[in-house]
């Protein structure tokens, strides 16, 4: 059984077909390996016409990056988000989404946050 990361390796490194070899397109997940890949000036490309066209079999899709991808070390960490401990705040006050939270937080000066922290203290023991 192959992981997701090695179809990954394989279309990076090895250029060896290991879905053919396994007979399994189950661990093929199109969303990682697109999102990989989009990491990339050499292949972003090719991610964006693959995820376009999401109706593509995984077999095809998988087949289509061995041939057009060129071998090389390609490393990146994925992108997160960043932890802001006065969107959970916001959130909690105004009982809203983290969505909703983003945008109050950009209407709410320093001077209001640190009021609805003072608020939203409940004390006890830490």
């Amino acid at each position: 059984m192959s992981s997701v990361f090695d179809y990954i390796n394989s279309i990076n490194f090895s250029k060896k077909n290991i879905m053919e070899e396994d007979g399994s397109e189950k661990e093929y997940i199109p969303y990682i390996v697109n999102k990989t890949l989009s990491y990339f000036s050499d292949t972003i490309m090719h991610s964006n016409e693959l995820n376009i066209r999401p109706l593509i079999p995984k077999k095809y899709q998988y087949e289509y990056y061995l041939k057009t991808v060129r071998p090389r070390k390609r490393f990146s960490k994925w992108l997160k988000k960043t932890d802001q401990p006065d969107i959970e705040i916001i959130k909690k006050y105004y009982n809203i989404s983290s969505k909703k939270a983003l945008e109050y937080l950009s209407i709410l000066t320093k001077q209001q946050i640190k009021q609805l922290k003072k608020e939203m203290n409940e004390g006890g023991l830490a």
